[in-house]
């Protein structure tokens, strides 16, 4: 029986390739078309795409290119080809705003480019543009099936950006030493957390305002020293006030006692 299956299997593949092949020499648009949809449905993304690109100068505005453009975009995202999906969604929507699909490639025009934001260690213009566009989705389309996954993306998405400004605020609070500059490192902290004020990583960036602005106390001249030392303890009651357990109690901990010795020598 298996023996039978396998060459019902085989005579079905090569029955498609050599209606594949066929279509693709053919000078017959209208087999292109069918095969190319057929393709498609069969998840032959690439093959559907090479058909279609061969045909699509000729139905590209007419009724019939609807469906064939739609084909042709979802091939390309199928294929992660996602800036020319994206570009292609997008001009199906401006097209076919009649279409039954119009709702759906806006979506799908604005998850390709989610498609391409970056890890949040590299630029985020592309992160930004998928933010620009599923924005403009969701402005369109409040009552969509898609908002859910909508929202998700774009929860994502800020998450990623969140993510970037918080370790850039890090980064600086970790090269003070080397740079010298506590004061850059301790604002760009405060704007962090002003500019996040639900962030998750709110505890991580009290901890290393406090780190950043210890360090400068410490290492102060006489004049600045008591009031820095002040400060710096206030730092510390914020950590602990917003997390009691905090995770970095051990080091917060040697600080303020390092932060209270120092003070006490100011009330000799």
């Amino acid at each position: 029986m298996a023996k039978y299956l396998y060459i019902i299997l085989l005579a079905i593949t090569v029955s498609s390739c050599s209606e594949y092949q066929k279509a693709l020499k053919a000078d017959d648009l209208k087999l292109k078309y069918e095969v190319a949809v057929k393709m498609y449905e069969s998840e032959k993304y690439s093959k559907a795409i090479r058909l279609i690109e061969q045909v699509a100068p000729s139905y590209r505005g007419r009724p019939q290119g609807a469906k064939l453009f739609y084909v042709y975009s979802m091939s390309l995202y199928k294929t992660k080809s996602y800036y020319p999906a994206g570009y292609q969604f997008e001009s199906f929507a401006a097209n076919y705003p009649r279409s039954e699909k119009v709702e759906e490639a806006s979506f799908m025009g604005a998850k390709s480019y989610y498609q391409l934001s970056p890890k949040y260690s590299l630029d985020q213009v592309d992160t930004y543009k998928a933010l620009d566009k599923l924005q403009t989705f969701i402005n369109n389309y409040p009552n969509s099936q898609f908002m859910p996954e909508a929202n998700q993306l774009v929860k994502e998405l800020n998450e990623k950006l969140e993510k970037k400004a918080f370790e850039i605020a890090k980064q600086y609070s970790i090269t003070a030493d080397y740079f010298g500059d506590f004061k850059a490192a301790i604002v760009s902290l405060d704007n962090f957390l002003l500019d996040h004020p639900g962030t998750i990583y709110k505890e991580d960036a009290l901890f290393y305002k406090l780190d950043a602005y210890y360090r400068l106390s410490i290492n102060s001249v006489e004049s600045k020293k008591k009031e820095r030392l002040e400060t710096a303890k206030t730092y510390y009651d914020a950590l602990l006030k917003f997390k009691a357990d905090t995770k970095y109690m051990d080091e917060a901990t040697t600080m303020i006692e390092r932060i209270n010795t120092e003070l006490e020598l100011f009330s000799k």
